[in-house]
């Protein structure tokens, strides 16, 4: 669990220095993969890459440890870490309901660390690799089409996409049997892995530029928590302690839901904006 809490603060903290890059990127033609190149040039974004490398790497070591539930949860709690970077470094006055926010995210990821059991030790279906791998694809086709897409509802599906993409990880994760790398090459769940993070930085580059970038963050946090920790319990053998079913499904409620009345702070507000305005989506 420490190590799912130390991925929400590199991800969280990530959040403020990609959003602030990806809004502050010339326009320009191209499509959805120039808009990432240009991202990508300012320092603000490969700051933020750095920390989401460092925090995909203690992922990794939540998920081989805990259930893919509980890092879920843990994860949509890097929204409430974003919150607190912006009070801080950007000097966005919280309200009270945003503090409570925070407060009851803290309260949810307790639950869920004393309701966590050990990780399931179940493969899954058979092909459960090579659907991940199908999902990851469409979520790629999704984000490079990003800037054709609809106006309206565009934040939910790219948000959702994005959402689904680092889904795929969270499961790819945990069907990675061996680390040999003559076992990784022929692994499926590796690159499912792969183009899965891949995509999910594609579609969540181009919601945090076009669109409501609140309703994109509620999007993903639903996408990457609920499927994912569905996935774990019916297939992967995911468990909670003795009795305690009851305390880690409140305590995934809590979580997540304090994490979606923090979804605005998806998006980096302007620097100097007081009292969190601009903070949101149009």
């Amino acid at each position: 669990m420490v190590c799912a809490l130390g991925a929400a603060v590199c991800f969280g903290t990530a959040t403020v220095f990609q959003a602030m890059a990806a809004r502050a990127a010339e326009p320009g033609g191209g499509g959805e993969a120039a808009l990432f190149l240009r991202a990508v040039r300012q320092w603000r974004y490969l700051l933020g890459l750095a920390l989401d490398g460092l925090g995909f790497v203690f992922q990794i070591a939540a998920l081989r440890s805990i259930p893919i539930y509980a890092v879920g949860a843990a994860l949509a709690s890097s929204l409430a870490v974003t919150a607190v970077v912006a009070a801080r470094l950007l000097r966005v006055r919280l309200a009270g309901p945003e503090w409570a926010a925070v407060g009851v995210v803290c309260a949810g990821l307790a639950m869920l660390a004393v309701a966590s059991g050990p990780e399931g030790d179940k493969s899954g279906p058979d092909g459960l690799d090579y659907g991940l791998l199908g999902v990851a694809g469409a979520v790629l086709l999704l984000g490079l089409a990003g800037g054709r897409l609809p106006e309206r509802g565009r934040s939910l599906v790219l948000g959702g996409g994005a959402g689904l993409g680092f889904g795929v990880v969270e499961i790819a994760v945990r069907l990675i049997d061996s680390l040999d790398p003559a076992d990784l090459v022929k692994d499926p769940a590796v690159y499912a892995l792969l183009l899965g993070g891949a995509a999910a930085f594609l579609a969540l580059t181009s919601a945090l530029q076009r669109g409501s970038v609140t309703v994109a963050t509620a999007a993903m946090v639903i996408g990457e928590t609920i499927g994912p920790g569905l996935v774990g319990v019916a297939w992967l053998g995911d468990r909670t302690r003795e009795g305690l079913a009851w305390l880690a499904v409140l305590g995934f409620a809590v979580a997540v839901g304090g994490a979606l009345a923090l979804a605005r702070f998806g998006e980096a507000p302007e620097t100097g904006t007081p009292s969190g305005e601009g903070a949101g989506g149009s």
